[in-house]
């Protein structure tokens, strides 16, 4: 059996299709990647919120999915809407990579060192709140494109600082030398950070059954909490949130954070269940955050 695997074009989505591919391989199963560009790479300079939210970049590799043009899709789990399309499913969670952001610098020192009203590049309404509400002092620039793209634009000195994902840099094997990890208790990663979601046809049971080959227990739960996270509290571009869950020991622990645009409307909270009962842990939340205001700090945030 040889499985078409549909992925983004990007350096880093080929990459990540690369190692779902090779870890096929070492199953017996054959793979090849068919890459396709998105509505979400086409519209580079447009805020998301703006176009169309999450589903730019993974909305065109479904429709070809459900159509019988390829197998199986590989995506960044952060990039998938709460919702998926009727007939599809997630059949696989690879092993986590790390879930941190880090802030690239173009010198020594972190987010504390940086200059008053350094220049800080970043596409993602999450990280402009977080970093705001850290230092209100900050300008938050507007960055979109790929990883290389950014760096150098950093390097060229369009800004001071820019936040990348640490997963995304560690699968293209990228180490800069001015990389520091802010720490997921405060920093909150976004939904699905540093997880690969491998998708299939709801009703495929071979494809599905190769697939689950793939699925890390571990990485799961915290997958199944995030997503049922994102979809109670009705999470998309045009809000700042997020939330990471993890687990400790036989535990099942998960923070999250909603934040108005300009990081000064801050909640956060956090619960604590069982594995098994991952998407109540993430409802929980949801309804925790919900009750303490979120629907009223999702209103301070007008989509422009």
């Amino acid at each position: 059996m040889t499985l078409r695997i549909g992925t983004r074009a990007s350096p880093l989505a080929l990459a990540q299709a690369g190692w779902v591919a090779d870890a096929l391989r070492t199953t017996g199963v054959e793979a090849e990647l068919v890459p396709m560009r998105t509505e979400g790479d086409r519209l580079e300079e447009v805020r998301l919120g703006q176009a169309g939210g999450k589903g730019l970049f993974v909305r065109e590799i479904e429709e070809v999915l459900l159509a019988g043009g390829i197998d199986l899709a590989v995506h960044s789990l952060k990039d998938l809407p709460a919702d998926l399309p009727a007939g599809l499913r997630l059949a696989a969670f690879p092993r986590r990579e790390d879930p941190r952001d880090l802030l690239v610098t173009r010198g020594a020192g972190g987010l504390a060192d940086l200059p008053p009203g350094a220049r800080v590049g970043t596409s993602s309404l999450r990280r402009r709140a977080l970093l705001l509400a850290a230092r209100v002092d900050l300008t938050v620039l507007p960055m979109r494109g790929n990883v290389d793209t950014r760096l150098r634009r950093l390097d060229g000195g369009d800004c001071d600082a820019i936040v990348l994902a640490a997963a995304g840099l560690a699968r293209l094997g990228r180490t800069p030398p001015h990389a520091w990890p802010l720490e997921p208790e405060e920093f909150v990663p976004a939904v699905g950070q540093g997880i690969l979601a491998v998708e299939a046809r709801a009703g495929d049971r071979a494809v599905l059954a190769a697939a689950a080959a793939l699925d890390d227990p571990e990485t799961r739960p915290c997958a199944v909490a995030e997503r049922a996270f994102l979809r109670h509290l009705g999470g998309s571009c045009a809000t700042p949130m997020a939330g990471h869950a993890m687990l400790e020991y036989a535990s099942l622990r998960m923070i999250g954070v909603v934040l108005s645009e300009d990081g000064r409307a801050c909640l956060r909270d956090g619960v604590t269940g069982a594995p098994e009962d991952a998407e109540e842990v993430g409802r929980w939340l949801a309804e925790s955050l919900l009750a303490q205001g979120a629907a009223k700090i999702a209103v301070l945030n007008p989509v422009q």
